[in-house]
């Protein structure tokens, strides 16, 4: 069986002015997995990340989540 994981995310930062990507792409193995993302707004628009990278929910959510408006951004602040 191959290596499955999700194939939609969420980066918390825009990634080349995107915030929702699917998984293109995948390989290598153990510390040298890979993953390549496709942004949904602009297919032509990609990155190439490591596995770690990808993981790292310091970043990246799995699954598309739903992105804050501005004003909600600003009602939340003291």
């Amino acid at each position: 069986m191959g290596w499955l994981i999700s194939q939609a995310w969420t980066s918390h930062v825009p990634v080349g002015g995107y915030r929702h990507f699917q998984v293109i792409a995948q390989g290598g193995r153990g510390q040298t997995r890979w993953v390549e993302l496709s942004a949904i707004l602009d297919h032509a628009y990609r990155e190439k990340l490591s596995w770690k990278e990808l993981k790292d929910r310091r970043y990246w959510s799995s699954g598309w989540q739903q992105i804050p408006t501005e004003e909600e951004d600003m009602s939340s602040s003291p």
